[in-house]
């Protein structure tokens, strides 16, 4: 096989491709959630029902992706992201002329079945692409796409309507998308190690099948569910209560505060390395202890509290992610590894868009707190999970 080697054009080729793919697909995907409070209040709704712009759309994404792998084998995965990007990115410039809240929601949901072409193949791509020896390099990059996607979309969004509208926003969001778009197009090396294949769905089911029939794989899966969920609720809602006494920040400077989970980025590799040395177990509930501990600190009327409290619950997040993710591969069949970490993105990106809407359910009935009393109870859900998970593998081994 013909790899792409580091140092080469094609290397960084594929370095630009990956960071620019996985930057507009998560600044599309997560921008409305400095917009929930702006749509509540312009469009008469409440919190939960305007997080829909984020629940429809992750939830036509999660389960969009688990049919993606196998059109990519016959269509060809650059062709599968590249037409993903630019759809998604037309969508996000038709979205800024949306005449009221349901066309906005449903442009959405296709938004959410468009995107998903990129999520679905990017890692299958890069693995039959990549030299081996430094699959490692280009997956952190492309993972820090995702949070620098995540980022730069609410950043992005939550100035430009300070400065003038919601709808000039996506606009220049949706214009930035389609240039980034059209340049992974053009300079993503092209496909050496893909064989083309004829559709089969047959193939597909059994491999679905056969990661549902694995009891471990299922607390992994609820345990992602469960991770994102929380994690997107939080920072759904976290514009309300700064938007008002004690903290009163502008839009500006809540979407700065997104910035935060690019400070927590370093947990997922420090705590990768860890696994090295300690049992996923142990690390895994430390994480989740963490995320706790910073949720509860955004209880505080001190903004510096507040932020310490965010970074620890991105922090915790990030480091229980990778360590969940990381668990598919070990405990899955070799034959259906593809199919297991597919089923993982779909319980994940679901557990966003089911718990993300929850969260709103809770600020309106008590407020912040009860947005912090769900995800405390979730996160405490999740290490319960991780014990009984443990205990059932201890007693396997034995």
């Amino acid at each position: 096989m013909q790899y792409v080697e580091y140092g080469s054009l094609e290397y960084r080729r594929t370095f630009l491709c990956m960071l620019l793919g996985s930057t507009v697909t998560f600044a599309i995907l997560y921008f409305p959630q400095t917009l929930i409070n702006t749509f509540s209040q312009e469009f008469h709704i409440s919190p939960s029902t305007a997080s829909f712009t984020i629940s429809f759309a992750t939830f036509t994404l999660a389960v969009s992706m688990l049919f993606m792998t196998v059109f990519s084998n016959t269509w060809g995965r650059k062709k599968i992201m590249s037409v993903s990007l630019l759809l998604a990115s037309l969508l996000n410039i038709l979205a800024a002329f949306s005449p009221n809240f349901q066309t906005l929601t449903f442009i959405r949901v296709i938004q959410g079945i468009a995107m998903s072409g990129f999520p679905a193949i990017a890692m299958t791509y890069l693995s039959e692409e990549i030299s081996p020896s430094i699959i490692g390099r280009i997956m952190g990059i492309y993972v820090s796409g995702c949070a620098f996607g995540g980022f730069t979309g609410r950043i992005m969004v939550s100035t430009l309507t300070d400065f003038f509208s919601w709808k000039i926003a996506i606009l220049v969001l949706g214009l930035f998308s389609l240039v980034c778009s059209l340049l992974f197009w053009k300079y993503l090396p092209e496909s050496r190690n893909f064989k083309k294949a004829n559709l089969s769905f047959i193939s597909w089911k059994s491999g679905i099948v056969s990661g549902l029939k694995n009891k471990h794989l299922l607390y992994i899966y609820a345990m992602g569910f469960l991770l994102l969920g929380v994690y997107v609720a939080l920072f759904n809602y976290i514009g309300f209560p700064l938007s008002k006494p004690p903290y009163h920040l502008s839009q500006t400077l809540i979407g700065f505060l997104f910035i935060f989970q690019l400070a927590g980025s370093w947990s997922s590799y420090v705590f990768g390395k860890l696994t090295e040395k300690y049992s996923r177990t142990c690390l895994i509930s430390w994480a989740i202890i963490m995320a706790l501990a910073g949720a509860l600190l955004t209880l505080s009327s001190n903004i510096f509290i507040l932020i310490i409290g965010l970074i620890l619950f991105a922090s915790g997040f990030l480091a229980a992610h990778s360590i969940a993710s990381g668990w598919i591969g070990i405990l899955s069949d070799p034959r259906s590894k593809a199919y297991a970490s597919s089923l993982y993105l779909l319980f994940y990106y679901t557990g966003s868009s089911v718990i993300g809407w929850s969260g709103g359910i809770f600020l309106t009935l008590i407020g912040w707190s009860g947005v912090i009393l769900m995800v405390g109870g979730l996160l405490v859900l999740t290490g319960l999970l991780v014990m009984v998970m443990s205990q059932s593998l201890h007693l396997k081994a034995g």
